[in-house]
């Protein structure tokens, strides 16, 4: 499979997961996440998803690393707070911010990465 079809296949799985995940939250979890006090996490991880899934989009074919970075972003970052909003194991918090890292350094590269890509 081509570098570029990969790449989209990646963003289209980020979006769908996190459609999927907000409204599996918003539904089918509502009353664990409210017993448990956890769906504001819950709701944290599903923006952080959805909006670094949109910047995945942008970043497809022409901003690789920052792809990259953001990907593994998302899992790390929502991934361990959509475990810690179900589990209520609250050391995965500590994991969190290790996401966050890789979110964070997405966005760096997306600045040194040079003038930006002209539209196909």
């Amino acid at each position: 499979m081509k570098s570029a079809r990969m790449e989209l296949v990646l963003v289209a799985a980020l979006g769908f997961s996190g459609v999927a995940l907000g409204a599996f939250g918003a539904h089918a979890l509502k009353p664990t996440l409210a017993a448990l006090g956890t769906t504001a996490i819950w709701e944290t991880a599903v923006l952080y998803h959805l909006v670094h899934a949109v910047a995945c989009l942008w970043a497809s074919g022409h901003r690789r690393l920052s792809l990259v970075l953001w990907a593994l972003g998302v899992v790390i970052f929502s991934g361990s707070l959509y475990v810690l909003s179900l589990t209520g194991v609250r050391w995965l918090g500590a994991i969190t911010p290790v996401g966050g890292l890789f979110l964070l350094a997405g966005w760096v590269a997306v600045g040194f990465g040079g003038k930006p890509a002209r539209p196909s």
